[in-house]
């Protein structure tokens, strides 16, 4: 299961991306603070960090910092979600080494869609060979063509929106080609969904 840390200090955001990411099969854990927050990405080691950038004492920017500076804890992947959206602020947080930015408000489809993009692809390259010859023959067993087109798409971290764009498909088509994938293969949610987009990437065609 893919962990991942939220680093937040508006008690209603965190609640909602807490609640939402543990419903689509996350492991989810969270801070109020930079420091609570680094305390706990020592102890967890996530897949995956989503920081504010605005908090007192210390901000998401100083947490990135630390993190870049400390072996352990560098190739975790790392989003920003804060309200900054100018470009300056943008740039910042890049130069700074995030893996991405998401500016506040954003929906629930663009967050999961963040986090499946940047989530930490080297547990794919951990994998036994065998295991995941084994993976690439059941998804060509399993799925259709389009399906995996589908599939692929999900594992760049687009939404479904953009897919159904993409694709020239409408988006309940999308939701339709979601629905059948996450049956045929077993992925109870976004999470698992992910781990198979991943594989997918892999297929060629």
């Amino acid at each position: 299961m893919y962990s991942i840390l939220i680093i937040e200090d508006d008690p209603a955001y965190l609640c909602v991306m807490e609640s939402f990411l543990q419903m689509e099969g996350f492991d989810v854990r969270s801070a109020s603070s930079g420091q609570s927050g680094l305390a706990m990405l020592r102890e967890m080691r996530p897949s995956l960090v989503l920081c504010d950038i605005m908090m007192p004492e210390m901000d998401g920017l100083e947490v990135l910092k630390v993190m870049k500076g400390e072996e352990e804890l560098a190739g975790i992947p790392l989003i920003f979600i804060t309200a900054l959206g100018e470009y300056a602020d943008i740039r910042r947080g890049m130069v700074a080494g995030a893996d991405d930015y998401l500016s506040k408000p954003f929906s629930s489809d663009e967050l999961l869609a963040a986090i499946i993009a940047r989530i930490d692809r080297h547990v794919m390259k951990k994998q036994d060979t065998s295991i995941v010859q084994e993976q690439l023959a059941e998804l060509q067993e399993k799925i259709t063509i389009r399906e995996l087109e589908v599939l692929k798409i999900v594992g760049q971290g687009v939404t479904s929106k953009e897919i159904a764009k993409r694709l020239g498909v409408s988006l309940r088509t999308v939701e339709a080609h979601r629905s059948s994938l996450m049956n045929k293969l077993g992925a109870a949610n976004a999470a698992s969904l992910a781990r198979w987009a991943l594989v997918a990437e892999q297929l060629k065609g």
